[in-house]
């Protein structure tokens, strides 16, 4: 019945997973960086805050205390300009690159590298009224609406504590000096924005996740999707079958042609088989005319005694030459020992000499 109703319980292949990565249909949650750069924002205002605002200060006072002209013109205000850019730009450059950094790495962090060119053309269908008011009263809409609120309360809830814990400090506040004051209220501020931050960023990871799994659900076939996918990539699973039996029945053709030349069966015993054979005359070195595992191994030694070819069981040999030779191929050049022994054998068993090369 599920799949009479199309009902999407498959995972996504790698294919469909590629596909919507190509077209930017990643698991992705903004919260999770705007909290990120919340959060970093704050550490680096506490940590640079204060070279800035003297930075700033230096260059108020040297502006104020400075005798200028009464009338400027277009030289003076760009030198002006220019100095004042200069000075702030320095003393903010690595606030706001540190911030750029850690925008970049939140998005790498949830998408991985990912450049989507597509994302990057203006899409007019979004400018339609009528589209932004059915996202606005979708169930998507409704759920991003209700978790805004919450997110609302959330910060009012954090900002509201860290004002009660440090209540005694405002009340007191008034007997402090100016510039003690402006501290106070400056180091309270951070320390709130802080913890708003942690906060947005604890919820922001449990959106990440939703953002996942609400991946996975869209990405979800139903059984004649990955059917479809299948014939489309491979091809027809009917005629793939039959292409694979050809190709089987071909491969048995073939041993049964040359099995019977072999002068020797290496087996593993029962899993794989290889035949070798050996025509000093004609050959530089011994040649595996036949190998096979499972079915194809059993017909070889079936043919193998059919054809008074003996059957010798090497493990090792068997596993090598079956990995590293294809039919019709040499062995290699590490395996001469192992073969020459085993031709040697099969030579005593039918009590003849061991061909010499010529």
């Amino acid at each position: 019945m599920a799949d009479q109703a199309g009902e999407k319980t498959q995972d996504a292949t790698q294919h469909r997973r590629d596909e919507a990565r190509a077209e930017g249909q990643v698991a992705y949650s903004q919260d999770l960086g705007s909290a990120a750069l919340l959060i970093v924002g704050v550490l680096l205002l506490r940590g640079w805050g204060g070279q800035i605002f003297k930075t700033a200060g230096t260059l108020m006072q040297y502006q104020l205390s400075t005798v200028g002209p009464l009338a400027m013109d277009g030289a003076d205000a760009i030198t002006l300009s220019q100095r004042i850019i200069n000075t702030m730009g320095m003393a903010l450059l690595p606030v706001l690159g540190l911030l750029a950094l850690a925008g970049v790495l939140s998005s790498i962090f949830q998408t991985g590298f990912l450049f989507v060119p597509k994302r990057l053309m203006p899409d007019f269908q979004r400018l339609s009224p009528l589209s932004g008011f059915k996202r606005i009263v979708s169930l998507t809409g409704a759920m991003k609406l209700g978790f805004g609120m919450f997110k609302v309360a959330i910060v009012s809830s954090v900002a509201a504590t860290v004002l009660y814990f440090r209540h005694e400090e405002v009340i007191f506040a008034s007997a402090l000096a100016a510039p003690e004051l402006g501290t106070m209220m400056i180091d309270i501020a951070l320390s709130a924005a802080l913890w708003v931050g942690m906060a947005l960023f604890t919820l922001a990871l449990f959106d990440f996740a939703y953002q996942k799994w609400k991946h996975e659900q869209d990405l979800k076939m139903s059984q004649q999707e990955v059917r479809d996918e299948m014939k489309n990539l491979q091809g027809d699973p009917q005629i793939i079958a039959r292409r694979r039996a050809v190709q089987r029945q071909m491969a048995l053709n073939r041993v049964g042609d040359n099995v019977p030349n072999a002068d020797v069966i290496v087996t593993n015993p029962t899993e794989l088989a290889i035949a070798i054979q050996y025509v000093p005359e004609e050959m530089a070195a011994p040649v595996v005319v036949a190998k096979g595992a499972g079915a194809v191994a059993q017909r070889i030694r079936r043919l193998g005694l059919e054809n008074d070819i003996p059957v010798v069981e090497r493990k090792p040999l068997a596993q090598l030459l079956y990995k590293e030779v294809e039919a019709g191929h040499p062995i290699p050049d590490d395996s001469y020992v192992a073969v020459a022994e085993v031709l040697a054998y099969v030579y005593q068993l039918k009590g003849k000499k061991m061909p010499k090369a010529a």
